[in-house]
């Protein structure tokens, strides 16, 4: 049987942060994995915090920029579990998984921020369309 793909975005986010926690820990105690362990838990955690903040954006201009920064954080984490995998580290963690994980939610991401943008300019012209024919 197919594996049923997860749509709900807050969750599949939640779940990348515990699979890229997983991962860290995984890493072998030395300088290197220390390091990015640390990394890999701030930026595989935080795609979801800003999520949930975008949720609550003030605006559409509030809500764009905070998925932008999620933006940035997953393509931190893409390349830090890039890096991780060129080490060739025997590892128990499912870090390809991760990898593609977080290959998919930047295109959604990518996409979702595009489509956000469009929609702003789009309701920014039909606005100065409402307003150009009026006179004071």
């Amino acid at each position: 049987m197919e594996q049923k793909k997860e749509y709900n975005l807050e969750e599949r986010l939640t779940n990348f942060a515990v699979n890229c926690i997983h991962v860290a820990e995984s890493l072998p105690n030395s300088f290197a994995g220390n390091h990015l362990a640390g990394q890999l838990t701030r930026s595989g955690s935080a795609p979801a915090l800003h999520y949930g903040e975008a949720q609550g954006a003030e605006s559409a201009k509030d809500f764009i920029h905070k998925m932008k920064v999620a933006l940035k954080e997953l393509r931190e984490t893409k390349n830090c579990l890039s890096i991780i995998l060129k080490l060739n580290w025997n590892l128990k963690a499912d870090i390809k998984n991760a990898h593609c994980e977080s290959v998919e939610l930047i295109r959604i991401f990518f996409k979702s921020i595009s489509t956000a943008e469009n929609n702003r300019r789009t309701e920014e012209q039909r606005n100065r369309g409402m307003f150009k024919g009026r006179s004071s």
